[in-house]
């Protein structure tokens, strides 16, 4: 039987589809669901500006977990996104508030409302995430620092 080889359009929409359920799943009850997308063997998720750097599915697992234990998210708007058959960009603003010390260098304390820029950069093989890097902008909600230029058309999405 022939080997078919998919587009480069199929690529580029299978990787998108797999980050933006690797979003959709980041949730406690979910979360399962967002780690199955990343590769079976390769796995690399940092957050360069709190020092973090892990390569193991569990680990990251937990420390997703620990996210969810210490914000609690308001809203947020993705400002753009796209993709190549490697890479899948994706920035956005979220607004959150810090309701518990688990995330390793977070530098705010309980009760602060944060604007956090977030621009991921996600490397992908066989429509799956081999590597997540998150670059985390960490500002307080209305303060000097928070101040974002928002695409026309820009969209919130706020939760509960």
């Amino acid at each position: 039987m022939g080997e078919t080889t998919a587009s480069r359009d199929d690529i580029i929409a299978a990787n998108l589809a797999a980050v933006q359920a690797h979003f959709h799943n980041e949730a406690p009850e979910t979360i399962d669901k967002a780690i199955a997308l990343y590769d079976d063997n390769e796995i690399s998720w940092e957050g360069p500006s709190r020092g973090i750097g892990l390569s193991d599915h569990g680990v990251v697992r937990a420390a997703y977990l620990d996210i969810f234990r210490t914000v609690k998210f308001n809203k947020s708007a993705v400002l753009r996104e796209f993709a190549t058959e490697q890479f899948v960009f994706h920035d956005e603003v979220v607004e959150a508030e810090v309701v518990g010390d688990y995330m390793p260098n977070l530098p705010y304390p309980v009760g602060t409302i944060m604007s956090v820029r977030v621009a991921h950069l996600f490397e992908m093989r066989d429509g799956k995430i081999i590597k997540e890097i998150a670059y985390e902008m960490f500002r307080k909600a209305g303060s000097p620092e928070d101040n974002d230029v928002f695409p026309e058309g820009t969209v919130w999405t706020y939760y509960n």
